[in-house]
């Protein structure tokens, strides 16, 4: 399992992870800053636990974040 978590109230919405990774990110029609799909948000902090086939295009989309906000990681079994 992957575990993403994005700090979204530092999101700059520059569209990039969606690009990336559409089907796990969407940009947001209320404040224009992306939203990590199916994310749950504790303390200002989104989570959303995905399959291990998510994680390296959301590590693309982590590297390529020009803020920096988005960070994936291997869950140990």
């Amino acid at each position: 399992m992957v575990r993403i978590t994005q700090w979204r109230n530092k999101c700059i919405g520059c569209n990039i992870c969606v690009e990336v990774a559409f089907y796990r990110w969407r940009i947001s029609t209320k404040d224009g800053r992306c939203t990590l799909v199916e994310g749950i948000e504790s303390k200002g902090l989104f989570t959303a636990i995905v399959g291990d086939d998510e994680y390296e295009i959301n590590k693309t989309a982590a590297k390529h974040c020009p803020v920096k906000i988005i960070r994936v990681e291997k869950m140990k079994s």
